[in-house]
């Protein structure tokens, strides 16, 4: 059988197990949900901060498309009399380096030089185009190298007469390229195939140290923002760090929760009950022997308990924890229950004493005697039946009414271990109880221990003074027997004459004793 200590132990590591799983769960949960919960936050920021550069240059150049009409109705006029209206026009529009005019592939008129006579194609090697056109390129006429963005409108269908906008992207690219450390290192302007950043000018493709792009197109223009970022899964994973103290913390609660939890459904208790439930209880008896006429005249019904979860668990173990945890009433119910339903086990005789063991806390409020009426005086017995009042608590519940109340139904009073616990002289003449057993300590200690024997004589004095019956448990040697008998207690029960058996045993054993005894 289990001790004590293993199914503690065992029930302990079972909670601790549960604890320490939600433990682990809710601290991964709670970083789980902040790392997705970031990474969202990182996704939308970066989106709407390339979003918020695609629209300012938008912006920029939407004037130039509103414009479009008003300068291409100048392409063709001499450029002295619309030079002045030309540069009034380049400075309404701000962020223009120039304007220019191209007149048969040749531009004839620019905002900042006036008159000029050059092929446009050797200013820029895709114009004339009969389309419009938005291109990244460098400046080969004002401020020689720089990048600038070139809007192209042409005014005849062969495209050979137009109008060329040139933008001062260094100037504008601080506010549409707007990078936002750590979230966004980079931002890039892409242009028909050609990507500008601050840190390498106009490239041919796209430098990208970082781990991921993010790319937003323009609606109404054929350009698009790229953001180059370590990517938002990085960064918030890198963000988990400030995290770890809400974890712990969460972890914690949960656990404290978890280990409130378990208390009931991770106990011993909760086996208890389920075991009532289950009916995995049995019901086993030893019998009580006269040793005057070598005959049973009676059993005492114990209890046990084979635990399919744990497997056998000893009456020492489970009978404590039961009424330190207010189940022990329960425990005797249904061993009163059971018994009844296997009186027909026992030899229908009205001198054959059944035993059943009973706590204090039993007898309050006449609970006990409800349960009696319920499963045993409604079978109509006809057995004695001896209630065994246990000593392990005082006996502040039992009182004179609910004894003469028992003893109105032929019911027997006994205390059980007479001498180990919270009996007194006073309850003895309280409850005046029609039986005493005393201890197997005590019967043990007969022929070895001179304290523990004189003690027992004592407790043979005093019943055969208060005309009180006898019973000696313990009892497994000839000699104690002897003694016992010697002193007038002829009552004995012990593993001399039989180990506990489960009930349905007990007409076989009781059959061979009155067969040897023939």
């Amino acid at each position: 059988m289990q001790t004590a200590q293993w199914i503690i132990r065992k029930y302990l590591r079972k909670r601790i197990a549960v604890c320490v799983t939600v433990a682990v769960c809710a601290f991964a949960l709670t970083l789980g949900t902040r790392f997705i919960s970031q990474r969202s936050v990182n996704q939308r920021q970066i989106d709407t901060l390339t979003r918020h550069s695609v629209e300012r240059l938008n912006k920029i150049l939407l004037p130039l498309q509103t414009q479009r009409e008003e300068m291409l109705a100048l392409v063709g006029q001499p450029c002295e009399a619309i030079h002045l209206p030309l540069r009034k026009l380049a400075v309404k529009l701000q962020t223009v380096r120039s304007i220019a005019l191209i007149k048969s592939g040749h531009l004839y008129c620019s905002s900042a030089l006036g008159t000029r006579n050059v092929p446009i194609h050797s200013i820029q090697v895709k114009l004339p185009n009969a389309q419009s056109l938005l291109e990244l390129t460098i400046d080969h006429s004002l401020i020689m190298g720089t990048p600038i963005l070139v809007q192209w409108f042409p005014a005849s269908a062969d495209g050979q007469d137009g109008v060329l906008a040139s933008i001062n992207i260094d100037l504008v690219s601080s506010i549409i390229l707007e990078s936002s450390p750590p979230l966004i290192s980079r931002m890039s302007l892409n242009v028909g195939g050609q990507y500008f950043q601050h840190e390498t000018g106009i490239t041919q493709r796209l430098i990208n140290s970082d781990s991921s792009t993010y790319t937003r197109r323009s609606s109404l223009f054929p350009f698009s923002i790229s953001a180059l970022t370590p990517g938002s899964e990085r960064l918030a994973l890198y963000n988990l760090y400030s995290e770890l103290p809400l974890a712990i913390i969460m972890s914690i609660l949960f656990t404290w929760i978890a280990w409130l939890a378990t208390a009931g459904r991770l106990s011993f208790s909760r086996e208890i009950n389920m075991g009532i439930a289950g009916k995995e209880f049995s019901l086993y008896c030893q019998p009580l022997m006269d040793a005057r006429i070598q005959q049973c005249t009676g059993v005492e019904i114990l209890l046990r308990w084979n635990n399919p979860r744990v497997g056998w668990v000893d009456p020492d173990v489970f009978i404590p924890i039961a009424e330190t945890q207010n189940l022990i009433i329960p425990l005797t119910r249904y061993v009163i229950s059971e018994t009844a339903k296997k009186l027909h086990l026992f030899p229908p005789n009205p001198d054959f004493q059944i035993g059943i063991n009973v706590t204090a806390p039993h007898f309050a409020q006449g609970l006990l005697l409800r349960d009696l009426q319920q499963s045993w005086f409604s079978m109509n017995p006809i057995q004695q039946l001896t209630i065994e009042l246990t000593e392990r608590d005082a006996l502040l519940d039992v009182n004179y009414p609910m004894r003469s109340e028992l003893g109105n139904h032929q019911v027997k009073l006994a205390i059980d271990d007479f001498g180990t616990g919270n009996s007194s002289l006073s309850w003895l003449e309280k409850l005046h109880p029609d039986v005493l057993k005393i201890d197997k300590s005590f019967t043990g200690a007969i022929g070895t221990d001179a304290v523990n024997s004189t003690v027992t004589d004592m407790i043979i004095a005093l019943g055969q003074r208060l005309d009180i019956e006898l019973i000696a448990e313990g009892v497994e040697t000839a000699e104690q027997a002897s003694y016992l008998q010697q002193h007038g207690v002829h009552l004995l029960q012990g593993f001399m004459f039989s180990q506990p058996m489960p009930l349905e045993d007990f007409p076989r054993w009781m059959a061979e004793r009155q067969a040897g005894a023939v």
